[in-house]
């Protein structure tokens, strides 16, 4: 598994590089460091970003480095790409009031336009044994696609929570008033889309010998996820992003930009 961190020096990107190593623990591979800068004459301080994060890592994992000139986001994507990176580890400030809310910061653009799973660091770091996915009821599933770019990290999981919200806002036209009410169970009982999904995921976790809790809660989607977040004690949250096209691919949908804005633990975006 190839694992990209992209650090810029700063308090937030020392948890990126923390948390980079932890999974680096969890599922080895390679480790690549990255930094990013503007102008030639900024490299001897990208050599000391990176020195640092070196140290922060331990000199006994092995790693490259990189120093790329240009945009933020765009190298951190470029670098991705052109080095088929598995997993981007990056982190991002909390942005507080109005601006943190309309302009997107580096972490939402590279999300917004990165073809690999991105995980930012957030709160505290440590071993990513207790997660949190949060299904949208998409096809496919989330969970199958953090299975496609993420089997080794998955094995080394002790337990996942698959959370579905049923939100009346959200819902279908027809859904009937019991669904948006019902449990876990009654969901996969009565084979409704959102059961028929969470027997899916209990099926393809069964194989990788994962411990997986169905969960359903019932209200505002963000508001639920959050509150499940806190209640559950997780160490790792995992969302989906919708990709636009054109310039659309540099936004994010509401429910990840607000995730993003408000998550307070590591959040892997898919």
């Amino acid at each position: 598994m190839r694992i990209l961190i992209a650090t810029s020096g700063s308090t937030e990107s020392d948890l990126a590089v923390r948390l980079g190593g932890v999974v680096h623990q969890m599922v080895g591979g390679t480790l690549t460091l990255l930094t990013v800068i503007k102008h030639e004459a900024e490299r001897p301080q990208a050599e000391s970003i990176l020195v640092r994060a070196k140290t922060l890592l331990g000199k006994s994992v092995p790693m490259e480095t990189q120093i790329r000139t240009g945009q933020t986001a765009e190298e951190i994507v470029l670098e991705a790409v052109t080095n088929r990176h598995d997993l981007v580890v990056m982190g991002e400030q909390k942005h507080m009031g109005l601006a943190g809310r309309w302009l997107p910061p580096t972490a939402e653009r590279v999300v917004a336009q990165m073809p690999c799973p991105v995980l930012i660091a957030r709160g505290e770091i440590r071993p990513l044994h207790k997660v949190l996915v949060c299904e949208s009821g998409r096809d496919p599933s989330l969970l199958n696609r953090l299975i496609t770019h993420l089997t080794p990290l998955l094995k080394k999981v002790q337990e996942l929570t698959a959370l579905h919200v049923m939100s009346q806002i959200a819902a279908a036209p027809g859904v009937p008033g019991w669904e948006l009410r019902a449990d876990a169970d009654e969901l996969m009982e009565r084979h409704t889309v959102e059961g028929n999904l969470l027997e899916a995921d209990l099926a393809r976790l069964a194989e990788l010998n994962v411990r997986l809790v169905a969960k359903v809660r019932h209200g505002l989607v963000v508001r639920e996820i959050l509150a499940e977040m806190q209640s559950g004690d997780y160490d790792m949250v995992v969302i989906g992003a919708h990709q636009g096209k054109g310039w659309e691919r540099f936004l994010l949908d509401d429910l990840a930009h607000e995730l993003i804005c408000d998550a307070d633990r590591p959040l892997l975006v898919v």
